[in-house]
């Protein structure tokens, strides 16, 4: 059963949710479905072309049954554009989403957008990531519900091409890397047909039907009655129960009774310890009559008993499985591996997998490699953790371990290198690329790229603090504002030139709140990594955030409305074992106080 994209697109952006999100935006109900109407196309025909090779389908099928597509957007929406915070972090999932599902540049697609609408480039861009979260939720939903399968991806792609025709222009196509629209159309369908064959199709179970030997006759030549045995297998079941039910309560009588005669032939008056020969005889009859009968009927089952045994085993082990299933729930984060290698090249590995199984392969494999207590590890194991995809390649990760200054992130299928990984001289990002396939998005830590993108993302989402009815509320307020990074240098607490901007922004959204009677009081909390001296660390981090203090009182806010305090290495938000996660860990948070 396949579903109409574009139709659930226009429930999930309901008239209720169009008007709030032109509220954000500044626009009208009109031009906000106009905008999320040439986005749609663009996004939905990138993501049949990323469908076109197996490779590709099966990374795309992925990333929408990955954790971080929302297949209940549907119903949550309008609650996440209540808030503003709520709104940023949608629309920078949903870009995210769209760029690791196609490849696309979701910056070009919003140029066209922009052009196409004559909008500005932030508000296309915005609304990109929430019709993109969007559709990747309708997606998981579907797959989800009917339990589909990556071999069923295609042809609901091709489903939505007529949609995408009605919308898609030669500019929105070219925005994604697609050429014109027409030559789009004219060989998306054969590709996607093709694929499908390289596709897994599973087929449903057929449960095997038991098989049963009529009774012979001698002399004669007796047809199987195949067809009525198949036909009526369920009475079969049904008899083959009651005859389990009426033996285990027999059992349970006969083990009663045998209880129950010693006291009964103790306890008996002497004229019933004897009884008349008619009745004896009667006795007799009867037992032998029902052995008789007894003898006979288990002759015609005999057949039948055999295969209703092996059913009753096989229906059991079913019910006990799927009693299992049904006690523990599925698991929903991802493994995770990471790993530095000092200057002697002994390996620091923290690992968390979802069975002992597989912590004592990783160990195993550690011990073969470097020989026991000459690495550090901290494998944790944690029930609600996904089955650890990258134990399979291991043998090929094993002497990065041992490369003196690599650092190494495994978060589900998403690897990143630094240090002396990340060295293009080494070659390691190719070697992981070849050895892990495309099932894995593996890249280098870059810090300009996680600045751009921290600054992308915190000037959209502030925006909404100067709306007429944005919340005030300090949480809510101190949630956009640590979206920006104040990517300080090494060892120093001036205010770098790539956070000003930012800073401003900052400080004419507190003074805002305070114009409007609803003023917000913060503290500028400063936190480091854990690298060098701890002591030194913590007065670096209260330097800094003094700096930014400072910074936000020269614009205008008031110092009365601010504190500042310094952390040092406590309380970090990522392992430290790699730069990105250093990266994260040195950073400006802002509390919001009473």
């Amino acid at each position: 059963m396949s579903i109409n994209v574009f139709h659930l697109l226009e429930t999930v952006l309901s008239e209720q949710v169009v008007k709030s999100l032109g509220a954000r935006y500044g626009l009208t109900p009109e031009l906000t479905r106009k905008i999320s109407g040439a986005v749609a196309p663009a996004i939905m025909a990138a993501i049949m072309h990323r469908g076109t090779t197996p490779e590709g389908a099966r990374s795309l099928f992925s990333t929408i049954m990955s954790p971080e597509v929302n297949a209940q957007i549907g119903k949550q929406l309008p609650d996440l554009l209540t808030s503003t915070a709520g709104l940023s972090q949608l629309e920078a999932t949903g870009r995210e989403l769209v760029q690791k599902a196609t490849g696309a540049n979701v910056g070009a697609l919003s140029d066209a957008v922009a052009a196409q609408t004559g909008t500005p480039q932030s508000t296309a861009f915005s609304l990109a990531g929430v019709v993109g979260a969007a559709m990747m939720g309708i997606l998981k939903h579907h797959f989800t519900a009917s339990q589909g399968f990556v071999g069923q991806l295609p042809t609901l792609l091709g489903h939505q091409l007529s949609s995408v025709n009605a919308s898609l222009t030669d500019r929105l196509a070219g925005a994604v890397g697609l050429g014109s629209a027409a030559a789009f159309a004219g060989s998306i369908l054969s590709r996607l047909k093709d694929v499908s064959a390289h596709l897994d199709h599973p087929q449903p179970v057929v449960r095997p039907v038991p098989a049963s030997v009529p009774p012979q006759t001698v002399g004669m030549s007796t047809p199987p009655i195949v067809e009525e045995k198949r036909r009526h297998h369920w009475l079969w079941w049904l008899l083959a129960a009651l005859a389990l039910i009426i033996a285990f309560f027999a059992l349970r009588s006969c083990q009663h009774d045998e209880q129950a005669a010693p006291e009964a032939a103790a306890s008996a008056p002497p004229a019933a310890a004897s009884a008349p020969p008619a009745a004896v005889a009667a006795s007799d009859a009867a037992s032998d009559a029902a052995a008789q009968s007894a003898a006979q009927a288990a002759s015609q089952a005999d057949s039948a008993s055999a295969a209703v045994a092996a059913s009753g085993t096989v229906a059991s082990g079913a019910v006990a499985a799927v009693a299992a299933s049904d006690a523990a729930p599925a698991p929903t984060q991802d493994s995770h591996l990471s790993f530095t290698v000092d200057k002697s090249g002994v390996p620091t590995i923290t690992a968390t997998v979802g069975t002992e199984a597989e912590k004592q392969q990783l160990m195993d494999a550690l011990t073969k490699k470097f020989g026991a207590g000459k690495f550090t590890a901290n494998v944790n194991v944690d029930a609600a953790t996904k089955p650890a995809e990258w134990l399979a390649h291991l043998d090929g990760l094993l002497p990065l371990m041992a490369l003196p200054g690599a650092e190494v992130k495994i978060d589900g299928t998403h690897v990143e290198l630094s240090g002396a990984a990340a060295d293009a001289k080494a070659g390691w990002l190719d070697k992981l690329k070849a050895l892990f396939g495309s099932g894995f998005d593996i890249g280098v830590f870059n810090v300009q790229k996680a600045v751009a993108d921290a600054t992308q993302s915190f000037r959209d989402a502030v925006k909404g603090l100067f709306a007429t009815d944005a919340s005030c509320a300090g949480a809510d307020v101190a949630k956009v504002l640590n979206l920006q990074v104040v990517n300080f240098k090494t060892g120093s607490s001036i205010v770098p030139a790539s956070a000003a901007d930012d800073l401003r922004q900052s400080a004419r959204a507190l003074i805002a709140c305070s114009k409007r009677g609803q003023p917000v009081s913060l503290e500028v909390a400063g936190y480091s990594d854990n690298v060098g001296d701890k002591a030194a660390n913590l007065a670096l981090s209260k330097q800094r955030a003094l700096a930014v203090r400072t910074y936000l009182a020269s614009q205008g806010v008031p110092l009365s409305r601010l504190t500042a305090q310094g952390y040092g290495d406590v309380n970090p938000v990522e392992s430290n074992d790699t730069e990105s996660g250093r990266f994260h860990n040195r950073r400006i948070e802002f509390i919001a106080k009473q």
